[in-house]
């Protein structure tokens, strides 16, 4: 049975969250995660990059100079893609980069991505990580009394000031239990999640809770 550590706010050991084996997806999922990665990925893109062809260059269809006697190549019309200022051929038009990814996929994903992090002790709990007032300094020294300087940190529902105290530490981002997602979970080398996140992420991570996630 994997256990998950649990913390106080001042880096000491406060005991340890059991996790049951059938929780853990260890044996299979690996072309989920991957899949999930890059249909995110792909979500990104704007897909904008937009060119004209020849025959949406302005220009009348007279040939430049006559067929014969100029001694000059052969020219029908100046949209050609061979002139400077003709159409392209080939270029890039607008279209649509994303990727569908089943629900069942992306659940099987979330749940193994998250399972290697616990298995591999990245994750970290704590009892609360509420602030009264916005205090990056206070929040840094959380984490660094935790050995997690560099974080993705899971709470149960947004929380402005925990928000406001982290936006300026490089290599961290806040996120909820409900929204956290495969990305997030690789993207970082430690989880700081407070205790009441866990609860409310364990009906996805057991695979109880049938709803759609985010990759």
């Amino acid at each position: 049975m994997a256990t998950i550590k649990m913390y106080g706010r001042d880096g000491r050991d406060s005991g340890e969250v059991e996790v049951a084996d059938d929780m853990l997806i260890l044996d299979r999922g690996e072309q989920s995660v991957r899949d999930a990665i890059v249909a995110r990925n792909a979500s990104l893109r704007a897909g904008t990059a937009s060119t004209l062809r020849k025959g949406e260059v302005a220009g009348s269809n007279k040939k430049p100079w006559k067929q014969k006697g100029t001694g000059r190549a052969r020219a029908g019309y100046r949209q050609s893609p061979v002139w400077r200022g003709g159409g392209v051929a080939f270029g890039p038009h607008p279209r649509d980069f994303s990727i569908k990814v089943n629900k069942k996929v992306v659940r099987l994903a979330f749940r193994r991505a998250l399972s290697e992090r616990i298995a591999a002790g990245a994750v970290k709990l704590v009892d609360d990580l509420s602030f009264a007032t916005p205090k990056t300094k206070e929040l840094r020294g959380v984490l660094e009394a935790l050995g997690a300087p560099s974080a993705l940190i899971v709470v149960p529902a947004w929380d402005d000031n925990l928000l406001l105290s982290a936006r300026n530490l490089q290599g961290v981002e806040v996120t909820t239990a409900r929204n956290c997602s495969v990305y997030q979970v690789l993207r970082y080398p430690s989880i700081v999640m407070t205790r009441a996140a866990w609860e409310e992420l364990k009906p996805r991570f057991s695979g109880e809770n049938t709803e759609e996630t985010v990759a």
